[in-house]
C-alpha cells in the first residue's frame, strides 16, 4: 500500500497552560516539522506542507534499524543543536539543501535529530482514532534504540516543564489531552502551544515602508561603547493601524540622512534612517546567530528614554 503524504495534526496558540487532569505537556522542539512513512520497501519524509524531505535526512534512512514496525507513518520533529540547545538556525542549514554532495557533508557537520511524538499508521493499520495515551504507549513500543532517533517524553507538571523552557531560553511547551485523536489536517484545543517569549526596550534607528504593507522599524541596543547596535526590524503588535501609521508618520519626521547604526552600512534600500528617540518595547522568541531577534513584534511606544536601551537588559 502506498502511503500518501498528510497534513498533520496542529495545536492551537495558547496564553495560558491549561489545568485540570487528563493532559500532559512536552517540548515544543525548535525543528521542522516531518512524518517518516514507510510503506514495508521504501521511507519517505515529508514537512508540514508535504513537500519531500527524504534526501536532506540521511540519518533516517534505513528505517529497519530504529522501527521495529513492518510499515508505518510517525509524526515528529527534526532537530539540530547548536552546542547544547536545539536551534532552528542549525537544521534550516539541513533543511535548505538539494544536492547530494552537499547534503552528505552537512549531515556530518550538523547531526540531526528526529524526536517523534506520535504514530498515525503502523502494521497496516491506521490508529489515529486512538487516544494519544494508546498512541504513545504503541509508539514506544516499536522504536528502537537509535542515536538519530528519539521519542519525545511525556511531563505531568506542565508549569515545571515550562518553567524550565524559559530558564534554558527554549521554544515552549505542547499541551495535550491524553484522550485526543489525531485529527489529520486538523487544528483545534486538544493540544495547545504554550511558547516562551522574551522582551525588552529597543530604540529605533530607521523605518522601512513597503508599498501596501504596515512597515517595520529598525530596531537597536547600546552596547556599553555607547554603539548603537542593530537588533532587527519589527512590525506591530497590539498596537491598532490608525496608531501605528501615526507613530511612523512621527518618527520618518526626524529624518537624518545617515544611518545611526554601527553595524549597518549607510544606505539600506527602502529605508529612512532616523533620529534614535523613540522607545519601544518588544517581544520576540530568542536571539539569532547574528545578533538579531527572531519573530520581533511590537507591543508598544514605552515611556522611556533611549539610554535605557542597552546590552544590559535582562532579555538580551
Amino acid at each position: 500500500m502506498k502511503l500518501e503524504p498528510v497534513i498533520p495534526f496542529e495545536p492551537e496558540p495558547a496564553q495560558r497552560i491549561p489545568e485540570g487532569p487528563g493532559w500532559t505537556a512536552q517540548i515544543k522542539w525548535d525543528g521542522v516539522r516531518v512524518l517518516a512513512y514507510f510503506d514495508g520497501s521504501e521511507l519517505r519524509l515529508y514537512n508540514r506542507k508535504r513537500h519531500d524531505r527524504t534526501l536532506q535526512y540521511p540519518e533516517l534512512h534505513g528505517p529497519s534499524s530504529w522501527c521495529s514496525a513492518s510499515s508505518f507513518i510517525l509524526d515528529g520533529e527534526m532537530i539540530a543543536f547548536d552546542r547544547h540547545k536545539p536551534s532552528f538556525h542549525e537544521i534550516m542549514k539541513r533543511d535548505s539543501l538539494r544536492q547530494p554532495e552537499r547534503i552528505r557533508d552537512a549531515a556530518r557537520q550538523i547531526p540531526a535529530v528526529y524526536m517523534a511524538f506520535d504514530v498515525l499508521y503502523c502494521g497496516g493499520k491506521w490508529v489515529t482514532d486512538r487516544p494519544l495515551s494508546e498512541r504513545q504507549a504503541l509508539l514506544a513500543s516499536v522504536l528502537k534504540p537509535h542515536p538519530s532517533v528519539r521519542p519525545v517524553e511525556n511531563e505531568p507538571d506542565a508549569r515545571a516543564l515550562f518553567a524550565v523552557m524559559e530558564a534554558h531560553g527554549m521554544e515552549g511547551i505542547v499541551c495535550k489531552r491524553l484522550d485526543s485523536t489525531y485529527a489529520v489536517g486538523g487544528k483545534d484545543g486538544r493540544w495547545r502551544k504554550v511558547k516562551t517569549v522574551r522582551e525588552l526596550l529597543a530604540v529605533a534607528g530607521g523605518i522601512a515602508v513597503r508599498d501596501g504593507g504596515a512597515g517595520a522599524l529598525l530596531l537597536g541596543l547600546y552596547d556599553p561603547e555607547g554603539r548603537l547596535l542593530y537588533i532587527g526590524r519589527a512590525g506591530p503588535g497590539r498596537i491598532a493601524s490608525a496608531e501605528w501609521h501615526r507613530l511612523l508618520r512621527e518618527t520618518a519626521a526626524t529624518a537624518v540622512p545617515g544611518s545611526p547604526f554601527a553595524n549597518l552600512p549607510d544606505r539600506e534600500r527602502g529605508v529612512t534612517w532616523i533620529r534614535p528617540e523613540v522607545v519601544v518595547k518588544v517581544r520576540f522568541q530568542e536571539w539569532t546567530p547574528h545578533g538579531t531577534m527572531r519573530q520581533p513584534v511590537i507591543q508598544g511606544v514605552a515611556a522611556a528614554a533611549p539610554g535605557a536601551c542597552t546590552t544590559a537588559q535582562p532579555g538580551v
